[in-house]
């Protein structure tokens, strides 16, 4: 497979996880100029590691092909968040929060972990996985999880 066809798959990919070009360079640590490069075909050469994280990201493999991985992004995303705390996160209770933008009381510090330490592509796939669920498109999850990032202060860069 070229370089240009995977930059195809990753355009395509991108935006049905609503994530914009910008947001995509964050999650990732390259450039919005390189993924805009990479999806148009300009792009000479990106780097097997970086693009390997790239498309693990996306949830892709490097033929570009949606990666088989079972569908347990939530149910992850729940107990990574409960991992320091008594209380475990019910994954029907992120999933709503996540949905609807509001985070139900009590459920803040776990947000806070999940933010700031759980892994991006746990992430990804949670997003996906509510988007599918719940019937929202994905780009208000990506909206409400960045606003909760900006409102509990969250360290990590690839929200600002």
């Amino acid at each position: 497979m070229q370089l240009a066809e995977i930059g195809a798959a990753v355009r395509r990919r991108r935006e049905v996880l609503g994530l914009s070009q910008k947001a995509l360079a964050r999650l990732a640590g390259l450039s919005r100029a390189t993924i805009n490069q990479l999806e148009r075909g300009g792009l000479q050469d990106l780097g097997v590691a970086k693009l390997v994280r790239l498309l693990g990201l996306l949830g892709l493999d490097l033929a570009a092909r949606r990666a088989a991985r079972p569908a347990r992004g939530l149910l992850m995303a729940s107990r990574t968040a409960s991992v320091s705390y008594r209380r475990a996160l019910d994954p029907a209770s992120l999933a709503k929060a996540l949905a609807s933008g509001r985070i139900p009381p009590g459920m803040q510090p776990h947000v806070t972990f999940l933010l700031d330490e759980a892994p991006l592509q746990l992430i990804v796939r949670s997003v996906e996985e509510v988007a599918r669920r719940e019937r929202v498109p994905p780009k208000r999850i990506w909206r409400n999880l960045a606003r909760w990032a900006a409102e509990l202060e969250s360290p990590r860069r690839v929200w600002t």
